[in-house]
């Protein structure tokens, strides 16, 4: 009955049983083999493209090699003030990109908009020399507020990253339970949009550890030979390659990434619904993919937990505010349980 995060859940049996395939006889290391060879092929379908793809292991690795790509030492990235990569990356991509500033937005909900984003950058890098150069600008999907960047908001956010020359990148790591509630295809969420690479995640729904940055633009692919050197450079050139790249093709077979996306989105939509209808209770974001930011009531907080739930305090969703994350193996029953302690609870505070 842990609803901490969705990193706290184990991995799909399809993905185990993908690795148990790949142990058996040896294969060519560091990329060489032929299952990392089928992943390649299997992105470009999946997204519709041509494309350059680079298993890592962490989404860390995976944005900050992104961005150690679009922007030089001297550059700027523009991201929102809650991003994964302001607030939970421990500097990691101004350290892969070897000194770039991080630049955070303001907006409500985890998003920013376009018009928000070309006001920030109205006299970006005028000083010249003595500043960091505009560069970037990097999104997460799903955010950091549980909530989605709609296609439209992309492309409105990439064509202010055009008109700047600034690359796009999103950052994946909840991509595909973004990309079931919207309800489009993987390219008409990516690159026909306007985003240049994507941190393609699949740990946090249902991989052991697994990752891809997955580069789309022609003038990022034509550096993908650099981006092989900063990845062996990080230290997220795997030898036994296929190890990663066999989560990644368990992933992508029989749409096993979209129906486990489906699942936690329901889980967290039926979580919420619950949560709504209690006295005390207010939802702080739409719940638009798997996390649920409700204000609690300090006996229900405090209740939940002696009753055996995990989560976390959230401050930044308010006086009162938790995160709850639903997975892809969270069960309806422990969320039918979450609600009726939380009933008890309310109802024992009202």
């Amino acid at each position: 009955m842990n609803f901490g995060s969705d990193n706290t859940a184990g991995f799909s049996p399809e993905m185990l049983e993908a690795l148990i395939r790949a142990n058996d006889g040896r294969a060519m290391p560091y990329g060489s083999d032929p299952v990392t060879a089928r992943v390649k092929d299997r992105i470009a379908e999946v997204f519709e493209t041509e494309v350059e793809v680079f298993p890592v292991s962490t989404g860390t690795a995976a944005n900050s090699l992104a961005i150690s790509l679009m922007s030089p030492a001297w550059g700027a990235v523009w991201c929102h003030v809650e991003s994964h990569v302001n607030t939970d990356e421990c500097g990691a991509p101004e350290f892969f990109s070897g000194g770039a500033k991080l630049i955070p937005v303001e907006g409500d909900h985890g998003k920013f908009t376009a018009a928000q984003l070309a006001a920030r950058l109205e006299w970006a890098g005028h000083r010249g020399v003595h500043e960091a150069q505009p560069s970037a600008v990097t999104i997460t999907q799903a955010t950091e507020a549980g909530t989605i960047y709609s296609v439209d908001e992309v492309a409105a956010i990439a064509a202010v990253c055009r008109g700047r020359n600034l690359g796009l990148h999103m950052d994946g790591a909840r991509f595909a339970n973004a990309l079931v509630s919207q309800g489009c295809s993987p390219a008409e969420a990516t690159w026909k949009a306007g985003v240049d690479i994507l941190s393609f995640g699949a740990t946090k729904n249902g991989a052991l550890a697994a990752e891809a940055v997955v580069v789309f633009s022609e003038s990022l692919r034509a550096k993908a030979a650099e981006l092989a050197y900063r990845r062996k450079r990080a230290g997220h050139l795997f030898s036994k390659m296929r190890f990663l790249s066999a989560q990644l093709e368990a992933y992508l077979t029989d749409d096993l990434w979209l129906s486990n996306a489906r699942h936690a989105n329901a889980m967290a939509t039926r979580l919420a619904e619950g949560l709504a209808k209690l006295p005390g209770v207010r939802l702080v974001h739409a719940v638009e993919a798997n996390e649920v930011f409700p204000l609690l009531p300090a006996a229900v907080s405090e209740g939940l937990r002696r009753d055996g739930f995990l989560f976390y305090d959230w401050p930044d969703a308010g006086p009162g505010g938790v995160r709850l994350i639903c997975a892809f193996e969270s069960r309806e029953e422990d969320v039918e349980a979450f609600l009726k302690s939380a009933r008890f609870h309310a109802d024992a505070a009202a």
